[in-house]
């Protein structure tokens, strides 16, 4: 936007200034032709009254060395007998008798073209119907004498009046972007869970209301998700009775097949309970971790349970730090929680690798096994269930947690012959335009891979 501004205001003020200079140019040219053509008529005039007196040439010498035009050798007086004054042969300058003849027929002043300038000719009425010519002689630097200065120094003019123009649009596009900057750093803290910020608008009324807007916006959010942890929690803490009660119904069925089935149904429910209410706990503020770092914990606790299963674990791409704008206890519970699916969904002897890709502006966690793999991945994910029995929070674990950056939670056939699990998380905040369009590539992509 700042250089938008800068780039309108060079325009637009040197639009405005050409349309100013190049007239004001033309008009100094003329006067500067019209200022040398007077005054050579003036100074050819003031022979006039001389020719009037007398026609003896030593005296009309005396009279046009008098002149400016005489002392430089530019003045001549053609006589009507033919004669010249001073007596010098005509040079390549001077008219010719077709333009002399001109000028004593017009019985005025006459501009004529010659050889390096202009001369100007004043005819002199005498006695007897005679008729002398003044010639002054004007060199093309006279008729544009002072015009180049002048030119450059409206040009310098206009330079400063242009470059003033832009520092001023400069300074106020950086005001403006300063403003909309710290906009959209507070919205992107506030996307990243700092709900405590805010701004103190300023900058342009339209940007100090989108301020007020987004500090209401805030405190309405914030009011929401109290109200959504409350209402969570208690009606988690209600599902507390309950369940004892279910518990020790199942505890009275004895042995057999279905009361093993229910106490393990029951034993899931709270499983999922407790889940809920970890998360209802769970600070609202955001925080960061090493994804490198959670990763070689999780698999390396889940490697000792894969080992008594006869089950492949391997980690790929965690040698090196990665930072994710994700607290690392949510990171480690989502995946635990795709981890645990393999684990209650795949036979034992079944290998799972998982991989760790660092990308321009996001991160990738891949989970991959060899087990039959998920029938249909978009009903899956639609429902936050891989199958199985399975109540779907695993699922809905992961796709929170990578939703919870602006990433996505993506489901694909895994090279070892099963289910993969993507976990794409945005490492960096973008505009919502810019994260849409790339979120849509990144899919894109991933689904062309697959």
């Amino acid at each position: 936007m700042r250089k938008t501004l800068v780039l309108v205001s060079l325009a637009v003020t040197s639009m405005v200034a050409l349309a100013f200079l190049i007239p004001l140019a033309l008009t100094v040219r003329e006067i500067a032709r019209d200022r040398a053509l007077t005054t050579a008529e003036r100074q050819a005039s003031a022979l006039g009254p001389v020719l009037v007196v007398t026609e003896d040439p030593a005296a009309l010498e005396r009279a046009v060395a008098s002149t400016q035009a005489g002392a430089a050798g530019r003045m001549t007086v053609h006589l009507p007998d033919g004669g010249l004054v001073p007596r010098t042969t005509r040079g390549d300058f001077s008219a010719g008798d077709e333009q002399l003849t001109e000028a004593g027929r017009r019985g005025r002043s006459y501009t004529a073209r010659v050889n390096g300038g202009y001369a100007l000719l004043q005819p002199v009425s005498l006695d007897a119907g005679r008729t002398a010519v003044v010639e002054v002689f004007l060199p093309d630097d006279d008729l544009s004498r002072g015009v180049w200065k002048a030119w450059l120094v409206m040009t310098t003019v206009a330079c400063a009046l242009v470059a003033g123009s832009v520092a001023v649009a400069d300074r106020l596009g950086n005001r403006m972007i300063r403003s909309t900057r710290r906009l959209a750093e507070a919205a992107g803290a506030f996307g990243d869970g700092e709900l405590s910020v805010r701004i103190e608008p300023d900058g342009p009324p339209e940007l100090v209301e989108a301020g007020l807007a987004f500090n209401a916006m805030a405190d309405h959010v914030v009011q929401l998700l109290s109200a959504e942890r409350e209402m969570a929690a208690d009606l988690s803490h209600r599902l507390r009775t309950p369940m004892a009660a279910l518990r020790l119904n199942a505890e009275a069925l004895g042995d057999g097949p279905v009361a093993e089935q229910t106490r393990e149904a029951v034993d899931r429910l709270e499983r999922e309970v407790d889940q809920i209410i970890r998360t209802v706990r769970r600070p609202t503020g955001r925080g960061s971790c090493d994804a490198s770092k959670v990763l070689r914990d999780r698999v390396a606790f889940w490697s000792v349970l894969a080992e008594d299963e006869g089950r492949s674990c391997e980690l790929i791409g965690a040698e090196g730090p990665a930072p994710l704008p994700v607290p690392g206890t949510e990171l480690a519970a989502a995946v635990d929680a795709l981890l645990g699916n393999i684990f209650r969904h795949t036979a034992e002897g079944t290998g799972f690798v998982v991989t760790l890709h660092q990308g321009q502006g996001v991160t990738g966690i891949l989970v991959a096994d060899g087990g039959p793999g998920i029938a249909d991945p978009d009903a899956a994910l639609k429902r936050g269930s891989s199958g199985g029995g399975s109540t779907g929070l695993g699922l809905d674990i992961a796709r929170r947690a990578a939703e919870s950056s602006g990433g996505y939670l993506r489901i694909h056939r895994s090279v070892l012959g099963g289910a993969q699990v993507q976990m794409w998380f945005r490492t960096r905040w973008l505009p919502p335009s810019r994260r849409s369009r790339r979120s849509r590539r990144l899919v894109g992509r991933r689904h062309s891979r697959a």
